[in-house]
């Protein structure tokens, strides 16, 4: 595990290079701090450090896809991107039919290849393919600093082998998780310090109870999600992984909320940052599973088994 003062030097480098660069800037930074190897050597440190730092920065990377690949057992190069679930859903990108694979998904570029999971009758399997062989249409939407595109088309089966889904789905749960905090933090940083400036009837509006209530709920909430997280960590199963995320995405919701009521109309203009943070976190809480998509397939799996999950150890 990486520890003390190693710790705190690689959280510092991650800090410096989030904050400095966004995209293949960034890309090239975690590579030359060595965040691969650490993925492999202390994959919490790792993903929890950047991930949170990322949300904060607003920055961008291949880092979930590199999440994604590490947790099936594949190791990426600059060419190849990774498949990712249609927006709100969990389910692999792909479904195998015959010989061929039908791709309806995600990715955070547009690469020469991109690496495909598909349903199969029993289980999973990976594929990589030519990007060029799929329709590749860009996403605006709500948030197109994400850079995200949409992938869909049918590619052939050659070559596809067994992976755990599972797994890679957990991971990339907790890792967005961790960016959905950072984002939050970094909301109701910006609100706070509008709440200490903003002068109404002679006193800042940090003074007044409505605010503080709304700064106070934001605040417990992220470290609602944060607890969750950290429990997550030590349990390491799919369903705790699932629990975590839709706490952080339901939490970051929250925070958008009362944030945008705390800094009423210049938190709806784009000339205050505020509206980067809330769009993220609206699309972030869509990947991998939205917090109200996994806490109504949570419920349905309880009331299914009539068993309660072990307590997490909060």
């Amino acid at each position: 595990m990486i520890e003390g003062e190693d710790l705190e030097l690689f959280e510092r480098s991650l800090r410096n290079a989030t904050a400095q660069h966004t995209g293949d800037a960034l890309d090239a930074a975690l590579a030359e701090i060595g965040w691969h190897d650490a993925l492999s050597f202390d994959t919490r440190a790792a993903v929890a450090r950047l991930f949170e730092l990322q949300g904060e920065s607003g920055a961008t990377s291949a880092a979930l896809d590199h999440v994604v690949a590490f947790a099936i057992g594949h190791e990426l190069d600059g060419t190849t991107e990774v498949a990712f679930p249609a927006i709100g859903g969990v389910e692999p990108p792909g479904a195998l039919e015959g010989d061929r694979i039908s791709v309806r998904g995600l990715a955070t570029a547009s690469k020469s290849l991109v690496l495909v999971v598909a349903r199969a009758t029993d289980g999973s399997v990976a594929v990589s393919v030519d990007t060029a062989a799929l329709d590749v249409r860009v996403v605006r939407g709500v948030d197109p600093w994400l850079g995200l595109v949409e992938l869909h088309g049918q590619v052939g089966a050659d070559g596809a082998h067994a992976v755990a889904w599972l797994d890679a789905v957990a991971l990339a749960q907790l890792a967005l998780g961790h960016e959905l905090v950072g984002a939050s933090r970094k909301a109701l940083a910006l609100a706070r310090e509008h709440a200490l400036d903003r002068i109404q009837f002679g006193q800042p509006i940090a003074r007044f109870q409505a605010v503080r209530h709304r700064l106070a709920e934001t605040l417990v909430a992220i470290e609602t999600a944060s607890a969750v997280l950290d429990a997550a960590w030590l349990d390491r199963s799919p369903v705790t992984a699932a629990i975590a995320k839709a706490t952080a995405g339901r939490s970051a919701r929250t925070t958008a909320r009362h944030c945008q009521q705390v800094l009423a109309g210049i938190g709806f203009t784009t000339e205050h940052d505020l509206h980067r943070y809330v769009r993220r976190i609206l699309v972030l809480d869509e990947l991998f599973g939205s917090h109200t998509a996994l806490t109504k397939r949570f419920g349905e799996e309880l009331l299914a088994t009539r068993e309660l999950p072990e307590l997490l150890p909060l």
